[in-house]
């Protein structure tokens, strides 16, 4: 079914645009290699570790590869738990999740011995006392082994005592830290288009609704706010049907964190019959073994007082039954 001009123009002026709160939250875990790798296991044991590049200049925090030359970074150098900042911005207001929970500056600082900056909260107490030239030092935390988390902050004035447990040598192959895991929690507001509300509205109703610019030209879903090849705006919504063919797939056998179904399962794309462009969702109630290209599927609606503005509607695909359809039905939308 397709929603003619005065019919959309009707549906964007009636109704605002959709905005909600989103929350990215998730942990990143990454391999290190030899000098990140190097770098936090020095902070680990108390040591603020730097390297030295082919033009003579230490680098802290090291970087992985020789600016100049682009070879692997390989000689450690242990830098100083104090040093000079260079520049720095005030937080009044911190937010969740930054190192200190009271005013504080974010600050780059050049370490004792090295000969670039940076970057971390200064716990200052107030903007008052920070300044350009300004000693600080280290503060370290009593668990280590969170990489730069292992300091806490830098505090005015010359360093203390050394922290608990420092590295008296680059004994970098003692008990090496390998792996990092990095919490990563995102708050922001998303506005919707207007293409992107009525599909939400449209999913919110049990409907799937795409966009096109005009009669006979591509229907893409999600709808988009133009048409990608040409940029002519959309003109018309488009209902398409629950149920279309899988082109391509990935059989996924590997157990990952928040992982919410048990392993093997089949995330597919999706043609729905009438659209242009396939979309990623599930496809339950058959062997993952028996998906293919081709195959006939239908949705699989959650109970209706579940529906939100979400494509989570659809709990997955399932097979019809119905033949296959033929590789040159779909090849142009692999």
């Amino acid at each position: 079914m397709t929603l003619g001009k005065s019919e959309l123009e009707e549906s964007r002026s009636a109704l605002p645009n959709l905005s909600a709160p989103l929350n990215l939250r998730f942990d990143y875990t990454r391999s290190l290699g030899p000098t990140i790798g190097a770098f936090v296991t020095g902070l680990r044991d108390g040591t603020v570790l730097g390297a030295r590049g082919s033009d003579g200049r230490v680098y802290a925090p090291p970087p992985e590869y020789d600016p100049d030359t682009a070879e692997p970074i390989t000689e450690f150098v242990a830098v100083g738990n104090a040093g000079t900042v260079v520049s720095w911005s005030w937080v009044e207001e911190p937010l969740d999740n930054q190192p200190l929970r009271r005013p504080f500056a974010w600050a780059l600082i050049r370490l004792d011995g090295a000969d670039t900056a940076l970057l971390h909260a200064v716990d200052a107490g107030s903007s008052d006392a920070m300044h350009t030239g300004m000693r600080v030092h280290a503060r370290w935390a009593d668990e280590r082994g969170h990489g730069l988390r292992d300091i806490t902050c830098f505090a005015p004035g010359e360093s203390g005592d050394d922290p608990a447990g420092a590295a008296e040598s680059l004994a970098l192959d003692d008990d090496p830290i390998t792996m990092l895991t990095t919490p990563v929690d995102l708050h922001y507001m998303h506005s919707a288009s207007a293409e992107e509300s009525y599909y939400l509205r449209g999913l919110k109703e049990g409907r799937l609704i795409g966009g096109r610019t005009g009669p006979g030209e591509k229907v893409y879903i999600p709808p988009r706010g133009a048409n990608p090849t040409d940029g002519i705006p959309t003109r018309e919504q488009v209902e398409l049907p629950d149920r279309g063919i899988v082109t391509t797939f990935c059989i996924v056998n590997v157990p990952f964190l928040g992982q919410r179904i048990k392993p093997p399962y089949v995330a597919a794309y999706i043609l729905l019959d009438g659209a242009d462009i396939p979309f990623l969702h599930l496809i339950q109630e058959c062997e993952a073994s028996d998906v293919r290209m081709g195959m006939r599927v239908e949705a699989k609606w959650k109970p209706r007082e579940e529906w939100g503005y979400t494509l989570e509607n659809i709990e997955y695909f399932r097979p019809t039954g119905e033949p296959d359809a033929e590789y040159e039905t779909f090849e142009n939308h692999l």
